[in-house]
């Protein structure tokens, strides 16, 4: 793994600055500052509803933000054309949690899928790229068999190599080990090392795992609530005495404290009321 100094002085990727986001009238994302560096595997983790998910759709320019600014390789997502958008996108690659594979085309179709979109290759030049890329996952001479006929790890191997066809300069990981045995998560988690050292990619890993995090991650980035309540080293991570994340850390509940007539209001409906349900 590449130590964090040797990343430190890497240009910024990514530039997230006072990003805000709202589903309807409830805020999910507050102010939310974060720098990803060229060629470094950062790490974003958080309990249910800490905002991850939707960090991520924000940094692919899949939900439009209510403030704030996203740079994605210089491109600044809230202006950006939908021509630039195009063009930022064949650069980037995503495996999608639970892999995200067509069902009704083999493996190697699966593969060749960006390249037929995306490109003006011919059908043999597409399927030698596509090898090659099952080649680098680990599954040559499996590009023949439908999705259904693979283990969850073999999904997993295939939604990579899907996700590299293009040779992005990032790759956006969501929930790479979710649902895999703890030897098949490993596996997964030597897979990103070795795809960001062989192809001299960026990669983004949201996951919940924590082996996976701090055997895979440069920088992690913790949320809670929508807050960036960390974002530094793994060794730094384990080191920090704020009690929400050593409550993370060791999977303990957040002691939330519960209003009784708050409560009733929001499992009623009955606004400041209480009293009207009775």
């Amino acid at each position: 793994m590449t130590s964090a100094a040797s990343n430190s002085n890497q240009a910024n990727i990514i530039e997230i600055r006072d990003l805000v986001a709202h589903y309807g009238s409830r805020q999910v994302l507050n102010s939310v500052n974060l720098d990803v560096r060229e060629g470094e595997i950062m790490v974003i983790m958080g309990g249910s509803g800490s905002g991850k998910s939707t960090l991520l759709r924000h940094v692919l320019a899949l939900e439009h933000m209510t403030s704030g600014t996203v740079r994605v390789l210089g491109v600044d997502l809230g202006t950006a054309t939908t021509a630039h958008l195009a063009d930022l996108r064949k650069k980037i690659g995503v495996a999608f949690q639970g892999g995200a594979l067509f069902s009704s085309i083999n493996v190697e179709r699966n593969v060749m899928l960006p390249l037929y979109e995306l490109t003006d290759l011919d059908p043999m030049q597409m399927r030698i790229m596509a090898r090659m890329k099952l080649q680098v996952v680990g599954l040559a001479g499996f590009e023949q068999l439908m999705p259904s006929e693979l283990s969850g790890g073999m999904i997993k191997r295939a939604a990579f190599a899907r996700a590299i066809a293009m040779d992005p300069r990032i790759l956006f990981c969501d929930e790479p080990s979710a649902g895999l045995d703890p030897a098949v998560a490993s596996a997964i988690d030597d897979l990103i090392l070795g795809l960001r050292d062989a192809m001299n990619m960026t990669i983004v890993v949201v996951t919940h795992e924590l082996d996976s995090a701090f055997k895979i991650a440069d920088r992690i980035t913790v949320l809670d609530q929508g807050d960036v309540l960390f974002s530094g080293t793994p060794e730094q991570l384990r080191n920090h005495t704020d009690e929400r994340i050593q409550n993370l850390l060791n999977r303990r509940p957040q002691d939330d404290t519960i209003d009784p007539d708050d409560y009733l209001r929001r499992l009623t409906g009955t606004g400041d009321n209480p009293s009207m349900v009775l």
